[in-house]
């Protein structure tokens, strides 16, 4: 009788498990169609996801079988940790936490780049600091620990050679702190923090306040070169689903165009799409100057990507020399 009732336990189980667990269910959205989610932030470097999502370049791309659904980040580390556990498939973050987490064994692959430039440096008005002379000993911030704003950053002050500039974690006299980019004002006018590195619209907005630019992106380590937004995606997808990469890709080259060629409604769309994401309304000719900063392209330099990362290395955000041989292909774009 026991082993009658053992036996009956272990069938129901199976059948649990099997109900619970298929990969294939997990990737179905409520209209019973394969489901592809995209990632992104409220900044104006990540305006070709907004554009892709206002003009649905991602749904025309991938066809009306693919039910796309879109969620949004406040930093790479939590977009990358959505990335790595199969919570979004694909999606634009900075260059510093993909690096950091594929030399860290994770299964992803850049497929494109998105912007380049627009990271600033800004001072708080309560700060005392009217230029870099003024910064030992003060509190800066930026999105996230290694994040690329900061690796930007942190890299322009080593390449200074004043050790007293660099951050604590190094031996400096800089004391870092992460958080939101769109709470900075009011950090700044509690008296939280003294810098930031920002990227934009938040830095025009930060100025606009009243906050001083103390490095520009012309200035900071890899200024305008570096590509600072990337289309990335799971290497699972990539591997399995080369259609639907190809057609990722393909919705990106659209928003890129689309912003290098329609810069004013391009405007429009990422005031409304971070309106909608933070409750804030930037000022459009704000979101204008911010825009200007920056490179709309899906381009990649292969080589700035690996001596930005050498840096990340050098700043002691990665324990061992970076090997990015595979992180990056550029297949689906030729």
């Amino acid at each position: 009788m026991k082993k009658w009732i053992l036996a009956l336990f272990l069938v129901i189980a199976a059948g649990a498990l099997a109900a619970c667990g298929g990969s294939n269910e997990s990737s179905k959205g409520e209209t019973g169609k394969e489901k592809v989610v995209i990632g992104y932030f409220p900044n104006i470097d990540h305006v070709p996801a907004m554009v892709a999502r206002e003009k649905s370049f991602y749904e025309k791309a991938l066809g009306e079988n693919v039910e796309i659904e879109y969620k949004t980040f406040p930093d790479g580390g939590t977009f990358m940790t959505a990335l790595k556990s199969g919570d979004i498939d694909a999606g634009l973050v900075g260059p510093a936490p993909v690096m950091n987490n594929f030399s860290n064994g994770a299964d992803v692959k850049v497929l494109a780049g998105a912007s380049s430039g627009g990271t600033v440096v800004v001072a708080s008005a309560k700060s005392g600091i009217n230029s870099l002379e003024d910064i030992e000993g003060k509190t800066f911030i930026t999105p996230g620990i290694g994040c690329t704003h900061d690796v930007q950053f942190e890299t322009f002050l080593m390449d200074l050679g004043m050790d007293k500039l660099a951050s604590a974690r190094i031996g400096g006299s800089l004391k870092h702190v992460t958080g939101n980019p769109a709470q900075y004002q009011g950090m700044f006018e509690s008296g939280q923090v003294d810098l930031a590195a920002v990227p934009e619209p938040w830095a025009s907005t930060l100025i606009e306040a009243g906050a001083k630019e103390i490095v520009s992106t012309d200035e900071i380590a890899y200024g305008k070169t570096l590509p600072n937004t990337v289309l990335v995606a799971n290497g699972k997808l990539v591997k399995e689903n080369k259609e639907i990469a190809e057609a990722l890709v393909k919705a990106q080259q659209e928003a890129v165009d689309f912003i290098n060629n329609n810069k004013e409604e391009a405007q429009t769309i990422a005031i409304k799409a971070i309106k909608d994401l933070t409750k804030q309304e930037l000022n459009p000719a704000l979101v204008a100057k911010s825009m200007d900063r920056i490179n709309y392209t899906t381009e990649i330099d292969e080589e700035v990507l690996k001596q930005f990362a050498q840096s990340s290395f050098e700043l002691e955000f990665l324990k061992e020399e970076p090997e990015l041989a595979g992180l990056v292909d550029t297949s689906f774009l030729n």
